[in-house]
């Protein structure tokens, strides 16, 4: 089997819930072997969904999707066998020991103990974990916990893992050291992985190819330096004291490509940033016009995000706060 192998495709994949809610809307993807391919998305976006259907926890409305061959609703018993799931929220037992979490999962794929207990050492070693695995799970800090799950969804060998918001909750030093775990694991392994999130250095650090995903459909594939490169050009952010100086800047629409993602504020796209800021900021000191602050943004995974939905991917963050905040308290323990 060749690296250029798709080894999971999905076709128009429509999941629409009661009351004609529309989480997913005609997806069609291609994913390679070997790949980490990310979706970014808010929350919301449909990301979620996909993998449940995709993972065989739920069915698609409409269209259809393989992985390894395998119809995910014909043959979801034989999708099971070649994939590993690990979910947003903390799955492990924090009565049993690391080792034992892994045990037990390994008994759902009718794994013979011995072999289970020496595949749950190599796990724990994968992540670091092989001084933890005799101990409970209680005892664990967020990250540690976190890695445990990691490996609790590579137990039984699968040839796909899917990563649903895997650092969600955790600092941003243990998130980087998750990234390298990650990274480890597709090297060691030969796993490829299906990682969502709405992180875009996550994404813009781990993924070989990026899908972002809004309201249930696929605006945009492609690699993070062939994303950027289709801005062709910089942006120059500058927040106005008031809605009226913002306003004031609009005639210079004419020259300039402008947006105001905030009534304060205002985006523009220009070619090259240093040969015409000097231009802009003239054109605000003639006309009275108080900007607060300005910045010069180089093509960003951001940017790419704003570019294609209109908005920034920060400003849908707080549709899930409170099961955010369940799982920070859950990992601080």
């Amino acid at each position: 089997m060749s690296d250029e192998e798709i080894i999971v495709e999905t076709r128009d994949l429509v999941k629409i819930y009661p009351g004609e809610i529309k989480a997913v809307q005609g997806i069609n993807l291609q994913i390679k072997r070997g790949e980490i391919y990310g979706f970014l998305g808010p929350n919301g976006a449909g990301k979620s969904t996909t993998i449940k259907m995709l993972s065989t926890s739920i069915k698609p409305t409409s269209g259809s999707a393989t992985i390894m061959g395998y119809d995910i609703v014909r043959d979801s018993m034989k999708v099971r066998r070649v994939i590993g799931v690990v979910p947003q929220d903390l799955t492990t037992d924090e009565d049993l020991k690391g080792i034992e979490n892994i045990e037990m999962v390994a008994r759902f794929y009718d794994i013979p103990s011995k072999e289970a207990r020496s595949r749950a050492k190599e796990l724990l070693s994968l992540v670091d974990l092989s001084d933890f695995g005799e101990k409970y799970v209680s005892s664990y800090s967020g990250g540690m916990r976190k890695r445990l799950e990691l490996v609790v969804g590579l137990v039984h060998n699968p040839q796909v893992l899917f990563l649903d918001e895997p650092t969600l909750g955790l600092d941003v030093q243990t998130r980087a050291k998750m990234w390298d775990y990650i990274r480890k694991i597709r090297e060691e392994l030969g796993v490829t992985i299906i990682l969502t999130s709405h992180y875009l250095e996550e994404v813009d650090e781990l993924a070989d190819r990026i899908s972002i995903i809004d309201h249930g459909k696929i605006i945009v594939t492609g690699t993070s330096d062939e994303l950027k490169s289709n801005l062709k050009g910089d942006i120059i952010q500058v927040e106005f004291s008031s809605e009226a100086d913002a306003n004031k800047f609009a005639d210079y629409e004419d020259k300039i490509e402008v947006s105001y993602p905030k009534p304060q504020e205002v985006r523009m796209k220009v070619r090259d940033a240093d040969s015409q800021l000097p231009d802009i900021m003239k054109y605000i000191v003639n006309n009275g016009i108080k900007p607060l602050k300005l910045s010069v943004h180089r093509p960003s995974l951001d940017q790419v995000f704003l570019e294609y939905t209109g908005r920034e991917i920060r400003e849908e963050e707080g549709g899930d706060v409170r099961k955010m905040a369940m799982n920070m308290r859950r990992l601080r323990r």
